[in-house]
């Protein structure tokens, strides 16, 4: 098998798979050849996104703020061999009110590691087996903030640590756990924001590639992490920005 290809039938979850990024996470890890169950918090997330009907494709409504959905969830995958964790939320301004702060920390950090926490059983491996992965998708506002999002921004820099942490407690069980901290990618939560040209031209003039990513440029980094080529590979977390971060 090579450094870069999956065995037959890896099965891959990737919650938030509905979304923008996540439907490009989904699409490329079908296009290695795995089976893949991609959520979205609810059935309307299911019917708008850009995920279509594929072989080896399955499409489910996910809370994961709801533990006792969760767990029903659960009773219903009975293998894995890797965990993506894309579902994250933002509410620009109005993060600074307690009630929606808690709200993206809860979707964005804590329901990271309720699915991480949810999955592990089926992710253990035992030693000379290749390990279970974990990736979670954090940001580049994890190291660099902005002041209308701080929730958005405390959320990543935990899913950060948590990563860091998981991937320490973990290895002895044989699970991996990784991170992408994708830079500006032009998804629906900021569509709104780039209908200002102005806006939008002095950002992508502050990133060292001239542009913002498309969702596709995110899914390659996740699909490498959960290869062989990454299998000594945990606790890091790897920008994928473009080079903001770089200077």
């Amino acid at each position: 098998m090579s450094l870069f290809s999956f065995e037959p039938a890896y099965r891959v979850m990737v919650v938030g798979g509905a979304g923008d990024i996540g439907a490009a996470i989904s699409r490329a890890f079908l296009e290695a050849g795995c089976e893949v169950i991609a959520t979205g918090v609810d059935d309307r997330a299911l019917a708008d996104s850009a995920l279509e009907p594929s072989p080896g494709l399955a499409m489910a409504a996910l809370d994961i703020t709801d533990d006792r959905q969760i767990a029903g969830f659960m009773k219903g995958v009975d293998r894995l061999d890797s965990l993506v964790n894309c579902a994250g939320i933002l509410a620009r301004f109005d993060e600074f009110q307690v009630e929606t702060f808690q709200r993206v920390l809860d979707v964005n950090l804590t329901g990271t590691f309720r699915m991480c926490s949810a999955c592990r059983p089926l992710l253990e491996r035992p030693a000379g087996r290749r390990p279970g992965s974990i990736v979670n998708i954090a940001s580049m506002n994890a190291f660099a903030a902005l002041p209308t999002i701080p929730a958005y921004c405390a959320s990543k820099g935990g899913v950060v640590m948590l990563t860091k942490s998981l991937a320490l407690a973990w290895a002895e069980a044989g699970i991996r756990v990784n991170a992408v901290a994708p830079g500006y990618v032009e998804t629906s939560i900021n569509a709104q924001g780039r209908k200002d040209a102005a806006h939008y031209q002095r950002i992508a003039a502050r990133i060292p590639q001239g542009r913002w990513a498309q969702p596709d440029d995110i899914a390659g980094s996740v699909v490498y992490l959960c290869t062989p080529a990454a299998d000594y590979m945990t606790g890091s977390v790897m920008a994928v920005d473009g080079g903001f971060l770089a200077g």
